[in-house]
């Protein structure tokens, strides 16, 4: 369903004093994936790493710097494929209903001054969809869908828990019948217990409803829970791509070693020694502003750093059935 090429994405740095030269920021480089229909491909990583700004590119809510990034909304051998960054505004505005996004807060993706009603009513209204009547009556039916009385969709915002109201946000993505959401961290400022209840009602929806979805978060145990496969970022980049068992039993790149440590998922034996959680006590190292330099931009924490790592950003192999690694261990 989506084919994401090389894609990238730099942000200019505009300095104080006008003798200084402007620098830039490495957001996004090189990043390439896949994402099937009916699936969940989990990106996961430090704060800093890029996963939000990945999911805003794809969308085109923030415009790329290079990369490509192919479409199919429809099924089959006949179906066609849109170039995101290629479409004009009118065509991009048609494709808009068929890929979604639920933001990271909820109450700050929700507008005050609209009713819960207006707010999902909008994006039918921009769509031209549905007639009033028609737009009433699949509100209330998609509010029930999430798990809410459809009576309290004349309500605002600030009437709701933070539960109720990634609820209202999930909803407004739904309404549109999606094919494609991209979930950024849509549990993180949740309960635990209430994350459990919106993680099950995204996979019933799923379910029922064939969608797929890019979740991106920093939680490895959430991601492991809801998603097939799952892509591990580092400072703009994707360095290890796998099925999630694969990857929770046997991680290839240090960096992921280091995630599942942290993460202490039950279950997982760890493969690392003193010096990974050495390196880990460390803190990140992630500098967007050091992004530019040659080598591996994880090479200043790895443990296992090698001559040739300060010299080559070592490119992305197969290293099994669709297990992929960004490391110069395995690259001959």
């Amino acid at each position: 369903m989506l084919e994401v090429r090389n894609l990238r994405k730099y942000f200019a740095v505009h300095t104080v004093w006008r003798r200084q030269p402007k620098t830039c920021v490495r957001a996004l480089d090189d990043v390439s994936f896949d994402l099937f229909r009916g699936e969940t491909l989990g990106l996961v990583g430090e704060s800093g790493s890029g996963k939000t700004t990945t999911g805003r590119v794809i969308l085109r809510l923030l415009e790329p710097s290079g990369g490509t990034v192919l479409f199919r909304p429809k099924s089959g051998p006949q179906a066609q494929s849109y170039p995101i960054f290629d479409l004009r505004p009118a065509p991009l505005r048609c494709l808009r209903r068929h890929m979604q996004m639920i933001f990271q807060d909820p109450l700050g993706s929700l507008n005050p001054r609209l009713t819960i009603a207006a707010t999902l009513e909008e994006g039918l209204r921009a769509h031209g969809m549905l007639g009033k009547v028609a737009s009433q009556d699949k509100i209330a039916r998609t509010l029930a869908h999430v798990g809410l009385d459809p009576n309290s969709a004349q309500k605002y915002p600030h009437a709701f828990s933070g539960g109720q109201r990634q609820r209202i946000a999930i909803a407004r993505a739904l309404v549109l019948d999606p094919v494609l959401i991209v979930c950024d961290e849509p549990v993180s400022s949740l309960d635990v217990s209430v994350q459990a209840q919106i993680v099950n009602l995204l996979c019933d929806l799923q379910e029922k409803h064939g969608l797929a979805y890019l979740f991106i978060s920093h939680d490895i145990a959430v991601v492991a829970h809801v998603s097939q496969r799952m892509a591990v970022m580092y400072s703009g980049q994707i360095v290890e791509v796998a099925a999630c068992a694969d990857l929770c039993r046997q991680p290839a790149h240090p960096y992921t070693r280091h995630l599942l440590q942290a993460a202490t998922l039950k279950g997982i034996a760890s493969t690392s020694g003193d010096s990974t959680a050495a390196a880990m006590a460390a803190g990140s190292d992630q500098n967007p502003a050091r992004s530019f330099e040659r080598g591996c931009q994880y090479q200043r924490r790895c443990p296992e750093a090698r001559p040739e790592c300060t010299e080559a950003d070592p490119p992305l192999v197969q290293i099994g059935t669709g297990h992929v690694v960004r490391c110069h261990l395995y690259y001959p």
